[in-house]
């Protein structure tokens, strides 16, 4: 991701989208627009294409900036973008979670996947808790799909878009990337290469613990009171990072209220995008900007100003915070 972005037509052999339509689908969606039933087929299929491609541990290489939960606010997005650079100037990291909870889940992901395709070497995506199918039929996704579309098709087509998505990946061979955590099935990272990936997320096992898996300030495992995935202590991230040769675990997946949180000794970090989360928390969001060097440095926003953005009437969700 160090180098300039390929001129040539990176969809090129793919019929369904073609450099023309993407930017203009990526002009339709940077406004909060949707784009077509059929324009969302053809995006999906060739970010599938790309995305299988990538490895369970994609390598990424600096400058790179890292951003954690979206959670579907379109508007804190281009915040985010506008606090961090616009793509392809900048080269992004999104440590999954980009929908359920805020109002516009759908616009945010297939701006997200957009860019992906357009841009597949500065725009890393990596797949959160909340890309699966169980998650989002809960928590907004699917009913937002189904009121915007009139029927299940779109959602049906991000969810296949979900299975293709990398579980984590691995910064300069230092800083390695995940949602959740870790997971007492995973000592190193070819036990994650390993993972038949293309799959909805399990409700136990490797694959579903790097998804949901927290820090706690223990020793050895815990019980997770999220109902799936770990608690995990500083000695399990230490055994980690030294069986890895990595220097740091770099993860989203828990709201912070000052946007960014160092656990054991600043050897696992926890990165929070999405700012006043759920439009009612109040928090700030962070992003970390890595230079060539690897050199870190945070920056911090807050949630978009109201004027520039909509708020449509929406029913309450379950009462459910990861």
């Amino acid at each position: 991701m160090d180098t300039m972005a390929s001129q040539s037509d990176p969809t090129a052999g793919a019929s369904e989208v073609s450099l023309n339509d993407l930017d203009k689908q990526i002009e339709t969606l940077m406004r909060c627009e949707t784009i077509s039933e059929a324009e969302v087929k053809g995006l999906c299929a060739k970010a599938k294409e790309i995305l299988i491609q990538e490895g369970n541990v994609q390598i990424i290489n600096t400058p790179v900036t890292i951003c954690g939960d979206i959670h579907g606010q379109f508007y804190d997005l281009m915040e985010l973008f506008r606090v961090g650079g616009k793509i392809p100037y900048t080269n992004y990291l999104f440590l999954g979670d980009f929908v359920d909870r805020g109002h516009y889940s759908v616009e945010t992901f297939l701006l997200l996947l957009a860019l992906k395709v357009r841009y597949p070497d500065r725009m890393m995506l990596i797949r959160g808790n909340h890309e699966s199918r169980q998650i989002t039929q809960v928590y907004g996704f699917y009913d937002e799909c189904v009121r915007k579309y009139g029927n299940a098709t779109v959602w049906k087509c991000c969810t296949d878009v979900f299975d293709c998505l990398p579980l984590s990946a691995v910064i300069d061979g230092r800083i390695f990337c995940v949602h959740g955590g870790l997971s007492p099935s995973i000592q190193t990272l070819d036990e994650i290469r390993a993972i038949e990936r293309k799959q909805e997320v399990p409700h136990d096992g490797a694959m579903c613990d790097l998804l949901w898996s927290d820090p706690e300030d223990t020793i050895g495992w815990g019980m997770s009171p999220r109902g799936a995935g770990y608690l995990f202590g500083s000695d399990v991230a230490k055994q980690f990072c030294e069986s890895n040769n990595v220097d740091l675990i770099c993860r989203a997946h828990q709201l912070v209220m000052e946007g960014f949180k160092w656990h054991f000794n600043e050897t696992v970090l926890t990165v929070w995008s999405a700012p006043n989360y759920c439009y009612r928390c109040g928090n700030v969001a962070a992003i970390l900007e890595l230079d060539e060097n690897g050199n870190k440095d945070f920056s911090i926003f807050e949630a978009a100003p109201q004027e520039n953005r909509g708020a449509p009437a929406k029913k309450p969700l379950p009462d459910y915070f990861l």
